[in-house]
């Protein structure tokens, strides 16, 4: 009994009791009692010790009025509980804290709009509240989960479900802030909290309304202020994301990345690719820039696992892939820059092989229109592949991207040639062309811009052996990518606008070209490497298959040469190659059309002129200038400005006595020698060597090797009788008659000797290496065929647990050729 009458009793009861009603009017429309919550405020800090009670009572009145439908209390009751909050920061805060927490977690589980909204905007004023302690034991997981859900609102008017979403993606925002900064809470950056957060405001940021907004992507976004009112939910949405990518350590990057990949998945966002890209954009800016080689670790993960997808999908993951690299390029990429070559080289051979094995199902007509429709498909990822491979290596550093062109170089497949990355066998000729034609692509786009300071760095051999090896393919396109790849390095002051077209050009000085001194280390490459350089321009000049273009590109190697790399000697060179070429358009022995001579010699006469004002040879020039101006009168045709016209007359004949139509090596010689050049190398004529090289591409001639395969056979049978001449009147008349055998003999070594003291040296080496790398390999194939062990001469098989096997010989019993036994 005495304990009910204390109950009744309101004098009786605790004074924080008695406080926190008094804060609660009448009227509930009257709202909170400033001057009663000021005297309950007052209590609460001066007696700290109370604020773990006066929070419960709290909860206790604000559950009973929730129930009861007594909304204007609820209200007065999370008003007091704020500005208690914001009052009171004391050790005895954290049991008041958990009172707080649950009853926002009661609003938050109504049903009802605007204690969902209540509930979230207290939850963000003590989410900006900083803690003097660290809390052990609190967790967020409900709050995470039920702010996701209010996020997904589904709400049937368009304005409270705008308001529940704004308040859901608030309270995420809160809960990262809250907890990011706090070390006893990384359990937020656990899988089962991120596969939360991140979807829940990548749902808001795919607004459509909203994806011209989103897709700037780089400017930074301001942060949403806390206040209820017409917020964009794709705009606050991408400013929590941002915050969040912000916040992100080192071993949190992929539990934040993974989530965004699966929604795109989820919600089939890769094609069309517009707010994936976007997405990106956002990670890429906002995340610290030496994390970002892990979200291109991620992209490309999710690459591999999307093999099997549809090529748009596979389109839309490389473009997002573009986006990525090339963000990142700019900072920190990190051990993955091989790694992003080798998974695109990967998928690019994989999308061949798709391509080539859906063009050779199309047997029937019903067919054909959907295999076109697939294999235009594999081309747009293979474009994808491309653009990223090239604008990725363009992007780098000069000092990566030299690796970057030695790396894709070794991927391009050339006939002979070890390729670790692309089996040549398997997609054939067709294959192998397409991957060669989309690699070269992409190399045009790494070099551009490229600036080395020495030619001997920017094109070492393991680099230009195979891009030259590519230049003597049957392809005028392939050709072409080689000569362009050529010019953007070569070309470091970027001359090539002012030369483009092949033409004679009137005035050079007018380009204002710009050009330095050669280096030193320039010359000793011309040296090394200038007769393979010269070799095939040469032979590419000599291809049936060139068109326009072509001529375009040789004249503008020939030019970038002169500009860049040539001193005295590489000038006499570059004269002497010229005059080869005019030879060689002239000459009877030559199988070339009417047209390919013309616009050899339409090259030859625009290079020349091009020459000569650059060296400014009076004598050299007036030559040039006399030759072109009576071609102009007499044979336009050898002028390029007429020969390349769709529609040019040309002759049935070229007439090589017609001396002042061509270029004179003697007057050009005597012009050279006047101005201090060693003009005596112009009488040697230039012939290319036949190098190696030859063997890496597809024009390796197999007659020499079958026909020294079938000598050998020949001679290893004893039963073979050998075939002997016929001996006549006249066989005996020419063996007895040697005068003519002699004098030819003589005319031989005349040249040989001639050749020796006046070659230059690298032609002479080039050509004693190739007559001893032609001696082994005959040697060695010699010896394959005959000292290899043969099977028994009986033709006894043994079999062995179902296996055929020879029998073998001993070596005495060999029976060896005559080319072998001495």
């Amino acid at each position: 009994m005495p304990a009910g009458v204390c109950g009744c009793c309101g004098p009786l009861r605790p004074r924080y009791k008695r406080l926190v009603d008094n804060i609660f009017p009448e009227d509930p429309k009257d709202g909170l009692s400033k001057s009663d919550m000021e005297k309950l405020t007052f209590y609460a800090v001066s007696a700290p010790e109370k604020l773990d009670r006066i929070g419960a009572y709290l909860a206790e009145r604000l559950s009973r009025d929730v129930v009861r439908h007594r909304y204007g209390n609820v209200v007065i009751a999370m008003e007091a509980l704020d500005q208690l909050l914001m009052a009171c920061h004391s050790q005895s805060i954290k049991p008041f804290v958990e009172s707080f927490l649950h009853m926002v977690a009661k609003l938050l589980e109504s049903r009802e709009p605007d204690l969902q909204v209540l509930g979230t905007n207290s939850f963000v004023k003590f989410a900006n509240i900083e803690e003097d302690t660290p809390s052990y034991h609190r967790r967020y997981d409900f709050f995470v989960s039920q702010f996701s859900a209010m996020c997904h609102s589904t709400h049937e008017d368009p304005d409270t479900r705008t308001r529940i979403r704004v308040a859901g993606i608030k309270g995420l925002q809160g809960v990262v802030r809250k907890t990011v900064n706090d070390e006893l809470q990384a359990i937020i950056w656990e899988p089962q909290h991120m596969d939360k957060l991140i979807p829940s405001m990548l749902f808001n940021m795919q607004d459509a309304d909203d994806m011209d907004r989103v897709g700037a992507g780089h400017p930074s976004t301001p942060c949403v202020s806390g206040q209820d009112g017409d917020e964009n939910p794709s705009t606050l949405a991408e400013s929590c994301f941002r915050e969040l990518l912000g916040r992100a350590a080192y071993g949190n990057m992929n539990n934040a990345v993974r989530p965004v990949l699966v929604h795109l998945d989820n919600h089939h966002l890769w094609e069309p690719n517009e707010f994936s890209v976007s997405c990106f954009r956002i990670i890429m800016y906002s995340i610290q820039a030496q994390h970002s080689h892990h979200v291109i670790q991620q992209v490309l993960g999710h690459l591999d696992t999307h093999n099997k997808s549809t090529p748009r999908v596979r389109a839309g993951i490389v473009q997002v892939l573009l986006e990525t690299v090339a963000i990142a390029a700019k900072g920190s990429v990190g051990p993955t820059v091989l790694e992003v070559f080798n998974t695109l080289l990967k998928h690019l051979r994989m999308s061949v092989d798709l391509e080539l094995g859906e063009s050779s199902r199309r047997n029937s007509a019903s067919s054909a229109s959907s295999g076109r429709g697939k294999e235009s498909d594999e081309r747009i990822v293979q474009n994808a592949i491309i653009q990223t491979i090239g604008f990725f290596g363009g992007n780098l550093p000069d000092y990566q991207r030299a690796e970057v062109m030695m790396f894709v170089m070794g991927k391009v497949p050339v006939y002979g040639t070890p390729c670790h990355t692309l089996d040549t066998v398997k997609i054939g000729h067709q294959g192998t062309k397409r991957i060669q034609t989309m690699l070269l692509s992409s190399l045009i786009m790494v070099t551009s811009g490229f600036k080395s300071k020495s030619m001997s760095g920017a094109l070492p051999s393991p680099f230009l052996d195979p891009l030259f090896s590519i230049s003597l393919m049957e392809d005028n396109e392939l050709r072409q990518l080689v000569l362009e790849i050529l010019h953007n390095i070569i070309d470091r002051h970027d001359n090539r606008a002012k030369l483009r077209g092949i033409r004679i050009i009137p005035n050079v000085a007018a380009l204002k070209i710009k050009r330095e001194k050669i280096s030193k280390q320039d010359v000793a490459f011309m040296k090394k490497h200038g007769q393979q350089l010269y070799r095939h321009i040469y032979l590419g000049c000599k291809e049936d298959d060139n068109v326009h273009k072509n001529f375009e590109l040789l004249f503008t190697t020939l030019a970038v040469i002169t500009i860049e790399l040539a001193n005295e000697d590489v000038v006499v060179e570059l004269v002497r190659l010229a005059v080869a070429l005019q030879d060689m358009a002239l000459s009877s022995e030559e199988n070339l059309s009417m047209w390919l001579r013309c616009g050899v010699l339409a090259l030859v006469a625009a290079y020349l002129n091009f020459l000569s004002q650059m060296i400014a040879n009076t004598g050299f020039c007036q030559h040039v200038s006399k030759v072109i101006e009576l071609r102009n009168m007499d044979a336009p045709y050898l002028l390029p400005e007429h020969v390349f016209r769709d529609k040019c007359s040309l002759p049935e004949s070229l007439d090589r006595d017609d001396g002042a139509l061509f270029f004179q090596s003697a007057d050009m010689a005597d012009s050279l020698a006047g101005a201090g050049y060693n003009a005596d190398r112009l009488n040697v004529p230039y012939v290319p060597q036949v190098t190696d090289e030859e063997r890496l591409t597809r024009r390796k001639s197999f007659v020499d090797t079958i026909s020294l395969q079938v000598d050998i056979l020949a001679s290893s049978l004893p039963e073979k009788s050998q075939l002997t001449e016929e001996i006549t009147f006249e066989t005996l008349k020419k063996a007895i008659d040697t005068s003519v055998l002699e004098d030819q003999e003589r005319e031989r070594r005349r040249q040989v000797m001639e050749k020796f003291q006046k070659a230059p040296f690298e032609e002479i080496a080039a050509h004693c290496e190739s007559k001893a790398n032609m001696l082994h390999e005959r040697l060695a194939h010699i010896f394959e065929l005959t000292i290899r062990p043969p099977p028994s001469p009986s033709g006894v098989v043994l079999v062995s647990s179902g296996h055929a096997q020879h029998q073998s010989v001993p070596i005495y019993e060999m029976k060896f050729p005559d080319l072998c036994v001495y």
